[in-house]
């Protein structure tokens, strides 16, 4: 069972059931990557809800390298996932959920569209 405290979330992905967390170094890794400032700069990036396709798998990447496992971002591409696009996507805004939270946990802050 994955750990929500800890922001990590499971998903299946090209077959197996994996674990995914952006720790801080899959937030710096992904701050780089999308050429943000500052972590408030990535969340506002993942609330416009305007994610490529490449950002999706550098945001699974991420997650799945928080989580240990080896993976460049060019395997997770070739990952299947359940409910194509839409799955990708639903993995993506979950572990974001996860990691910086949601209206559910905070309901003082309004709720920003994650796709």
């Amino acid at each position: 069972m994955p750990n929500i405290h800890r922001g990590e979330i499971e998903a299946e992905i090209g077959g197996a059931r994996r674990r995914l967390v952006l720790t801080l170094g899959a937030l710096a890794e992904l701050e780089a990557a999308f050429g943000a400032d500052d972590l408030v700069a990535l969340a506002e990036r993942f609330g416009s809800g305007r994610l490529k396709a490449r950002d999706l798998t550098r945001i699974i990447g991420a997650g799945l390298r928080g989580a240990g496992e080896d993976v460049r971002d060019e395997d997770v591409a070739a990952m299947a996932v359940g409910g194509g696009a839409a799955g990708y996507v639903r993995i993506a805004a979950d572990l974001i959920g996860a990691t910086f939270g949601s209206e559910a946990e905070n309901p003082e802050r309004p709720a920003r569209p994650l796709a």
